[in-house]
């Protein structure tokens, strides 16, 4: 069982000072390639799926969030208002006001909708000091988020599409699902009161669970404040749960923010909110990657993905030159060149592939490749070998050769 807090920061991919402060943590290089490499497959992902990305800042109004009901039902979980030219700002808690704003800011026909609005963007909890830890409780949330403005008769199939993105990105990503949760209101919780609302999102969202055949099970007391959610859950090596994605259906903010977009009719109707997040925050999506992997991440999120080894100096001009080509090719390449061959190959260890170049293939422009589980490849043309990585990392493949 790897405890993600302890390997990241033994392989260099995030670290916290008590300078910067609990919570906040800082990500090393390598790390930030892993998250910048995630958040990259994400946005296109996104945008092969019709979405549009948007930028949205970090502080609002007070009154934005007594609107979008955060300031009554989450206001224990966000920090405090700042005065600010007779006016009071708080460093948002979700995302979801914005894009609502954003939406209402341009009149809709019919004929957009669905308008599906992306972001990467950050958000903060004031967690306690005693719940924080490594990556997966922070107070500052770089969240893969978005809402979908839709018809009512369109809410199944893009909560459906969405849930298609999540099972695409955890193919990619290596991940397994622990199960699939359906979050309900439970007694005594901060809810908005709208019975008929939290009944028709969890009819719609339950009907999507249904038509996809997913095994899921319906617990009370997860749901969010303004309505019901899939949650899709992952477990660590001792078996703890958490949420890393979710599918939300929304009644109450399009209602609360007046939003609406003219139909057939040339009349005034009112949108449905579909929240949804297909890796949660970077944060806890590398966190579980981390100790999902051990630190040995699938080639196309790998820190480093080749790493050159030439037996002597001698082949070192010719490992520089092939280190070179992958750098050109978009892959992410080092040279190995100091101390013996047995260590220098532990020490990449993790890395996937290591591209060993003695005299032979020097002379010959080849390379004998090694694979992170142990595979020995016979010497092949360099720039064949190259080509099938390639491949394979475009592709975001989780396996090392086909």
């Amino acid at each position: 069982m790897h405890d993600h807090r302890k390997l990241g920061r033994e392989l260099g991919l995030f670290d916290t000072d008590p300078l910067i402060g609990a919570g906040l943590p800082y990500w090393l290089p390598d790390g930030a390639v892993v998250r910048h490499t995630l958040e990259e497959y994400i946005r296109e992902a996104e945008r092969r799926a019709g979405y549009r990305h948007v930028y949205s800042p970090v502080l609002g109004k007070r009154e934005l969030y007594e609107i979008s009901g955060h300031w009554a039902h989450y206001r224990d979980d966000m920090f405090p208002p700042m005065d600010l030219g007779g006016e009071q700002v708080v460093l948002r808690p979700s995302l979801c006001p914005h894009h609502a704003v954003i939406y209402r800011s341009r009149s809709h026909s019919y004929r957009e909708l669905p308008l599906r609005l992306a972001e990467l963007g950050g958000m903060y909890r004031s967690e306690l000091s005693g719940v924080l830890g490594g990556l997966t409780r922070v107070r500052a949330i770089q969240l893969n988020d978005a809402h979908i403005f839709c018809t009512l008769e369109q809410v199944a199939d893009e909560a459906s599409a969405a849930l298609e993105l999540i099972r695409n990105a955890y193919a990619a990503m290596g991940i397994r699902p622990a199960r699939y949760r359906l979050s309900l209101a439970g007694e005594g919780g901060k809810y908005v009161a709208a019975p008929e609302k939290w009944q028709r999102a969890a009819e719609l969202l339950t009907e999507v669970l249904e038509r996809s055949g997913l095994e899921y099970e319906a617990v009370e007391g997860e749901a969010a404040f303004y309505g019901p959610k899939i949650d899709v859950q992952v477990a660590d090596g001792a078996g703890r749960e958490s949420t890393l994605s979710t599918v939300q259906v929304d009644f109450h903010q399009p209602e609360q923010f007046d939003l609406h977009y003219i139909g057939a009719d040339g009349a005034k109707h009112r949108p449905v909110m579909v929240h949804r997040s297909i890796i949660g925050s970077a944060e806890r999506a590398v966190a579980h990657l981390i100790e999902l992997h051990g630190g040995a991440f699938p080639a196309w999120l790998a820190p480093t993905q080749l790493v050159v080894l030439p037996i002597s100096d001698a082949e070192l001009p010719q490992a520089e030159r092939l280190a070179q080509q992958c750098l050109e090719l978009g892959l992410r390449a080092e040279v190995s060149a100091h101390g013996s061959l047995g260590a220098r190959i532990r020490d990449a260890r993790l890395v996937p592939y290591q591209a060993i170049i003695g005299a032979k293939e020097a002379a010959e422009d080849q390379v004998s490749l090694r694979l992170r589980d142990g595979q020995r490849l016979d010497p092949q043309p360099a720039a064949e070998a190259l080509s099938q990585i390639t491949d394979l990392v475009a592709n975001r493949s989780t396996a090392l050769w086909s």
